[in-house]
């Protein structure tokens, strides 16, 4: 049964979260693992925590939203 962990980055969106589990999901069932075996789980981490070359994401892409 596979447990997937995605790392996103602080307000992802609900909606893009919903999506990502549900097209992880559908390629574990294209490989034959059934849908309620498949486990997704999303971890939102704040820029400041994400670490890019040596500097936080929030200072590499602070001109990004």
């Amino acid at each position: 049964m596979p447990i997937v962990h995605v790392n996103v980055w602080d307000g992802f969106g609900k909606e893009k979260i919903k999506t990502v589990i549900q097209e992880i999901t559908k390629v574990f069932v294209d490989l034959g693992v059934p849908e309620y075996a498949v486990e997704v789980i999303v971890h939102e981490i704040p820029k400041s925590n994400w670490g890019i070359g040596g500097v936080p994401a929030s200072e590499k892409f602070k001109d990004i939203a």
